[in-house]
């Protein structure tokens, strides 16, 4: 092949992205070498070989390590590519799973966050919110008085499922009389959770706040329960209860954010 139908490895260099430095310890080391060299001992390049170096790179960028690539590179044949193809395929999507439940995690604490900075704590509204999935728990005794008590159970209840939950725990009420009588003491725990058998419904909510530590609702069902009156609204299903501030972002426990929301319609 001609000098002149080649690419020097400036040229090289400059249409891969990749060092000059790099590309001459790929020679070096047998994993990627010049189609050519010059009288003047000069490294040339064809342009097909951007292929070949560009999947060394993205092997390398996914964890492969450089003695791996250059063995795969010495003895190829079509079936060992293949195999160390789906090995690392396998452990890329592994990964990518574990970045996806991540990202999950992270995305759904902003999502919460945000939501409690732009609420109005002391405003009573009304508010259509999108089905989310979720997981129960197993039904709260709370004869002994202890709210953590219940809560470990339900977290254990998790483990022994082997349900992942994201960051989303909650109170879920029965009905809003379970709520406005014993405020505090939810019927179950929940989690979102994608895999979750059961959902809270889409539909219109009315929505309250109120700032405290776990199970301290103040007088947030009251206020609920008067708002509803007042606009002629019939609660119209289960009670939940989440925490858009908690340990997570707030230092004082007296300052958690509660958001208690409750489906509802109007009165004929």
């Amino acid at each position: 092949m001609n000098e002149k139908d080649l690419l020097s490895i400036k040229q090289f260099s400059d249409l891969t992205g990749i060092k000059q430095s790099v590309l001459r310890h790929y020679d070096e080391i047998g994993l990627f070498q010049p189609i050519q060299r010059g009288e003047n001992g000069y490294r040339y390049y064809s342009a097909p070989q951007t292929i070949a170096v560009n999947l060394i790179n993205i092997m390398k960028g996914a964890g492969m390590s450089l003695s791996t690539i250059a063995e795969m590179e010495k003895e190829r044949t079509p079936g060992s590519v293949l195999k160390l193809l789906h090995k690392q395929e396998s452990q890329l999507n592994q990964e990518l799973l574990r970045l996806q439940k991540a990202f999950s995690i992270i995305h759904a604490y902003s999502r919460m966050i945000y939501e409690g900075l732009m609420a109005d704590e002391n405003k009573i509204h009304i508010q259509r919110m999108d089905e989310l999935p979720i997981e129960f728990g197993p039904e709260n005794d709370f004869n002994n008085g202890y709210f953590y008590d219940s809560f470990f159970v339900f977290i254990k209840h998790m483990a022994e499922q082997k349900i992942q939950p994201l960051c989303i725990c909650g109170g879920y009420y029965k009905d809003i009389d379970a709520f406005t009588d014993t405020p505090g003491q939810p019927t179950r725990f929940f989690t979102n959770t994608a895999d979750g058998k059961d959902t809270k419904k889409e539909g219109n909510y009315l929505v309250g706040y109120s700032r405290g530590y776990y199970g301290h609702l103040g007088d947030l069902p009251k206020r609920l329960k008067n708002y509803a009156q007042e606009h002629d609204l019939t609660f119209a299903g289960p009670v939940y209860e989440v925490y858009l501030h908690d340990e997570i972002s707030v230092m004082d426990p007296d300052q958690y954010l509660i958001q208690v929301s409750a489906p509802i319609k109007k009165q004929h």
